[in-house]
């Protein structure tokens, strides 16, 4: 499911779908479920695009990149269709499926995993389909326990019984009752798919969560699967920020990087970053093809980024083939890919995350 916005990601959704969003200095979000599939021995996988999807398009336009060039199997992208039936965009997580239902009736795999593009994570899915059958489960929906600090009512909050099925599941609330959050990851039968799939659509229902998940719970044996590693959703710029500054802590860089299975991405023919004499970098990510002459701490550089002499940048994330001028200073940003920041420009986030974003011709004829 990789076709939804996020008006929590501000101006960085104008450009590009949540599912395309730089992480980590080389990858995309979507690379994280991508490879968790591919990784666990699944062969097709299709990807339901709708907002922006350009940028997504053009990283999926290859599914060697993450093993899916088979015969049998394949890496499929659908975004909405206008048919003789059908004129309506995607409507909802439900309705997206339901447009795509002949896929899954002409597929032959008896279960489908449901997840989401815009989560940075690593998962077997193989011992979740082994949890879902030994629990004779309807529907498995992967679940994380977040701390009482963190404010949980962006996400569906979920109670389990002392058996792990699923008594309560509250979208979006108001207010939290609980801090078990849905990972958005689901595991089912296929036929139950399409059965409770053509059931919603023929009510005029269009939403998977809110009207199958939550209203079945009663009636389907709807189970939990607890996760204790690393999950992060990115669909808001406090979480998008903070989910690429953790990636400076050796733990999680190790967790994806360095530790098996692999993390797979679009690989680019860039060269090898390039510090300059009088350059300083402490504690970054700097991604290949960047030219660094300033002094960078703490901060994330994605692909060829061009930084100016005596620029500081802070504590900040730096997106694709941004040019930074001389004596630039930026600190706890955000600057857009494709940007120009002019020399001796300023700017630091200081109650919370700034994006920043200068519209100035780099190139001019």
């Amino acid at each position: 499911m990789a076709g939804g916005n996020s008006f929590r990601m501000k101006e960085l959704s104008n450009k590009r779908a949540i599912a395309a969003m730089p992480v980590a200095g080389s990858f995309r979000s979507i690379d994280f479920a991508l490879s968790s599939m591919t990784n666990s021995g699944i062969q097709k996988v299709a990807v339901l695009t709708q907002y922006n999807s350009r940028s997504l398009n053009q990283h999926l336009s290859s599914s060697k990149w993450w093993n899916f060039g088979r015969k049998q199997g394949g890496l499929f992208v659908f975004p909405p269709m206008v048919t003789s039936d059908n004129d309506f965009w995607y409507r909802g997580t439900a309705d997206a499926i339901h447009q795509n239902l002949d896929f899954l009736k002409e597929c032959h795999e008896p279960y489908v995993v449901i997840a989401s593009g815009d989560c940075v994570y690593k998962m077997d899915f193989s011992k979740v389909l082994e949890y879902h059958i030994s629990k004779k489960a309807d529907i498995t929906v992967v679940c994380k326990d977040i701390p009482m600090t963190e404010n949980v009512t962006r996400f569906g909050l979920l109670k389990m019984n002392e058996d792990s099925r699923i008594e309560q599941f509250d979208e979006k609330p108001m207010a939290a009752s609980s801090h078990t959050i849905s990972c958005g990851i689901y595991v089912l039968r296929r036929r139950q798919l399409i059965e409770l799939i053509e059931r919603s659509i023929e009510e005029g229902r269009h939403d998977f969560v809110r009207d199958v998940l939550i209203r079945y719970k009663e009636v389907k044996r709807i189970y939990g699967y607890k996760i204790n590693e690393y999950w992060s959703n990115i669909a808001s710029v406090e979480s998008y920020y903070q989910t690429n500054m953790d990636f400076l802590r050796k733990e999680v860089r190790d967790y994806f990087f360095r530790e098996y299975p692999d993390v797979h991405s679009k690989v680019d023919d860039n060269p090898p970053a390039k510090y300059n004499p009088g350059s300083v970098v402490k504690n970054s990510l700097v991604a290949n093809g960047c030219i660094i002459n300033g002094h960078i701490e703490n901060s994330v550089i994605f692909k060829k980024v061009f930084v100016g002499e005596n620029s500081v940048i802070k504590n900040s994330i730096i997106l694709n083939d941004v040019y930074l001028g001389d004596n630039v200073y930026l600190e706890n940003c955000i600057v857009e890919s494709r940007d120009t920041i002019r020399a001796g420009s300023r700017y630091v986030g200081e109650d919370s995350v700034r994006i920043v974003i200068e519209d100035n011709a780099r190139y001019v004829l």
